[in-house]
């Protein structure tokens, strides 16, 4: 449990964010004050990888889906372990100090990544190790990189199109995400309290639901066990197109150059007039009537937008169809456009 959680007002998180805040008694001000540069949230519950050795950065390149043979100290990058049939199992947030690569994880995820890494060390000069009972994560509105003599900080690339990648969904100004600033700064965890020093404390629930609003995935969340990039627009940040071979590449090339992702991921505003939201997971059936055509990944409460969430949908649903979720309607926004061309030959996905 967080240092943090002993703070005025918090309330203790469930689920993937449990262990931390998930607000401090007024999240919708506590969203404003996210957005205005004004707060920080506890991430302490996140992992924390590190890697040295002088082979580290060409060997995470090789294992993974980003560029990362010549990351330049300092600066941030995203990468995904995919399985060997493309399909996501963890998203790195990477970030070199010139001696050692940084990277944090979803809760719960490093002893699993720390394990398999271990397993692909063969003979090369690295060393992994899981440092999450020393290390501590925490949420800033910033996006800026460190520096030299600061604490190691990851920023979010999102939603810009890093390098020799692709973007489904729109760019620049008219994404959601546009201007959105957002890091991970890796602090000693006995010095967690001193880094947020006076500023305001926001929760979870209050990150979510900004990160929600500028559609940005999340591992374990937005995904499952089926999950490919594509589906969720996330070849934009974490993937890299034209790069050497890497566990799952041959369906990562595959769908973009040949084929559209089996589903696809939509942006939702969710009926506000009821007082409970449903919850993630639940089915989505057109309103007229038929078989589910997908499921809510994350659902969060905007201060401005009111219910919103982020949902997962077979590719051939109709975009301008309102869905339901149990009582509950959705009007949908694409992420992921359908598209009409056909392709010269439609890929096999594969699904186990």
């Amino acid at each position: 449990m967080s240092v943090l959680l002993s703070r005025p007002g918090a309330v203790a998180g469930t689920g993937a964010d449990a262990g931390v805040a998930a607000h401090y008694g007024n999240p919708h001000k506590e969203q404003v004050l996210l957005e205005e540069g004004l707060a920080v949230v506890d991430l302490s519950h996140r992992g924390v990888v590190t890697v040295t050795g002088p082979d580290r950065l060409t060997w995470l390149h090789s294992l993974t889906t980003q560029h990362l043979s010549a990351l330049p100290p300092r600066t941030s990058a995203e990468t995904l372990v995919l399985s060997p049939k493309g399909h996501v199992e963890h998203a790195l947030h990477v970030v070199d100090d010139g001696e050692t690569t940084w990277m944090t994880t979803e809760p719960g995820d490093a002893p699993a990544v720390v394990a398999w890494l271990d397993s692909m060390r063969f003979m090369l000069r690295v060393e992994v190790a899981d440092v999450t009972d020393r290390y501590a994560v925490l949420g800033e509105p910033v996006d800026a990189e460190s520096v030299e003599g600061e604490p190691v900080a990851w920023v979010d690339p999102w939603p810009a199109v890093v390098g020799e990648s692709h973007a489904y969904g729109p760019v620049g100004e008219e994404h959601p995400g546009h201007g959105r600033a957002w890091r991970e700064l890796v602090v000693p965890r006995e010095e967690l309290a001193a880094a947020v020093g006076d500023r305001e404390l926001a929760g979870t629930w209050a990150a979510e639901a900004l990160r929600v609003a500028a559609w940005r995935p999340r591992a374990g969340l937005d995904t499952d066990h089926r999950s490919i990039p594509h589906e969720l627009d996330w070849l934009r940040t974490a993937v890299h197109l034209h790069k050497g071979c890497y566990r799952g590449q041959e369906t990562v090339a595959r769908v973009k150059n040949l084929g559209r992702p089996p589903r696809r991921v939509v942006f939702l505003h969710l009926d506000g007039s009821g007082h409970v939201s449903p919850e993630p997971g639940a089915e989505l059936v057109p309103v007229d009537g038929g078989r589910p055509v997908g499921r809510l990944t994350s659902v969060a409460r905007h201060h401005e937008d009111g219910p919103i969430a982020l949902a997962l949908v077979k590719y051939t649903t109709d975009p301008s169809a309102v869905l339901l979720a149990g009582d509950v309607s959705a009007a949908q926004t694409p992420i992921v456009p359908v598209s009409t061309e056909r392709p010269t030959q439609r890929p096999r996905i594969p699904r186990a």
